[in-house]
């Protein structure tokens, strides 16, 4: 089970990340988009960790993507009386390539998909996926159109909705996590209620989560996490502004906090969405067919580590398949090396979503440190370009 070409259904964060990388890596690769365009206007905003900043590093992707948004270096948290609990920095912020970012979904993956065109990596867009026909020496890809792409691999990068997943696994279906979340953006922010530059403030409010960072043009991005019932489907994509705020303001009123006042002065871009998680030990392969990013392991977003476990993915699965003897155990090697770190931010991140809390600050300096995250110094080992993921990797069941 050679691989030469390689097909990726969906041109978001993983699967255009995924096609920089397995391009540096040598590989024929092409990517079937859904959307009609690059989508530079769809979806919320999010924040790319270190750990994501240092996977875009090893595909020469970084300076594609901090030509938009903005650096993040420190984070506050407030307590529901405004009061200043923690102001620490922010993951690796002395390294202009590792430290976070800001941005909209939408821009992550329009700078993502014109790189790859830059480097002549095939990108179509409006091809809708239909169904995946795997068979014992190809596998095809078939679209709403009538066209068709077949590759020795398929890689299902469509999202929390994939459909590729279905052919895999038919039954799994992501659930909701606990609580249904806001963003919003405004230019028109009371001063009083703005930020430090480069810094997001994280409010432990009595009614909701809520965060906001103020851009370098002064816009500021905000968001709320509320615990509850999960919205209806019609609410969400019915629900106008005025609504949201109607339902919103009043759980941020009970506090002392900037929240408030910022989400009152959004006029007209609010997105409202359910937070939703993948179930563990969800198949992620069969055959000639792998998930990777959301469709194999979507998390709720308390984390903020959708999109930068996503460009992890890409690094690894991209290494794994350079550096195996073959395909079968590339993929073998690829799910055990991202299987328990996906899982424990599924359930992380579950945690605090179904908790309705945030995640303890960060220690004052002076304080000592936690312990690093599970997999934190073996990421940055896995991650490295020039180093070979099977013989540094290989567990004695992988051959």
């Amino acid at each position: 089970m050679d691989v030469r070409r390689t097909v990726i259904v969906g041109g978001g964060t993983a699967g255009t990340a995924a096609a920089l990388a397995l391009h540096k890596a040598g590989f024929d690769v092409a990517v079937y988009e859904a959307h009609p365009d690059s989508a530079e206007d769809i979806g919320a905003f999010l924040t790319l960790a270190s750990n994501g900043m240092r996977a875009l590093a090893q595909v020469d992707a970084s300076t594609a993507v901090t030509a938009t948004g903005f650096p993040l270096a420190a984070m506050r948290v407030l307590d529901a009386s405004g009061a200043e609990l923690a102001q620490v920095p922010l993951g690796e912020a002395g390294d202009p390539l590792l430290q976070y970012r800001c941005l909209r979904r939408g821009e992550l993956n329009t700078a993502l998909q014109r790189e790859a065109e830059h480097r002549g990596i095939r990108i179509r867009h409006g091809a809708r996926l239909a169904s995946v026909e795997d068979g014992p020496d190809t596998v095809t890809a078939h679209f709403t159109d009538g066209s068709s792409a077949t590759g020795d691999l398929l890689i299902g990068a469509d999202g929390l909705n994939s459909t590729v997943r279905r052919s895999i696994a038919p039954t799994a279906r992501p659930g909701y996590a606990g609580q249904y979340v806001f963003y919003g953006y405004t230019t028109r922010a009371p001063l009083t209620t703005r930020t430090d530059s480069a810094c997001i403030t994280m409010v432990r409010g009595s009614g909701a989560a809520f965060g906001c960072t103020v851009s370098p043009e002064g816009e500021t991005y905000w968001f709320a996490r509320v615990s509850g019932e999960a919205l209806a489907a019609d609410e969400t994509a019915q629900g106008t502004p005025a609504h949201w705020q109607d339902l919103l303001l009043p759980l941020l009123r009970k506090d002392a906090t900037p929240a408030a006042d910022i989400v009152a002065a959004t006029d007209d871009r609010i997105l409202v969405t359910n937070a939703t998680e993948m179930p563990l030990g969800t198949p992620w392969r069969s055959g000639r067919t792998l998930l990777i990013g959301d469709a194999a392991h979507a998390a709720s977003p308390a984390t903020g580590q959708g999109a930068s476990m996503a460009l992890e993915d890409a690094v690894v699965l991209a290494k794994c398949l350079r550096d195996a003897p073959d395909t079968v155990s590339a993929l073998s090697l690829y799910e055990t090396l991202r299987r328990p770190r996906v899982e424990h931010n599924i359930t992380a991140s579950g945690t605090i979503s179904r908790s309705g809390g945030n995640p303890p600050p960060r220690p004052s300096p002076g304080q000592a440190a936690p312990a690093p995250r599970p997999g934190e110094d073996e990421l940055i080992r896995l991650l490295d370009w020039d180093s070979d993921i099977w013989a540094t990797s290989r567990q004695p069941d992988l051959g």
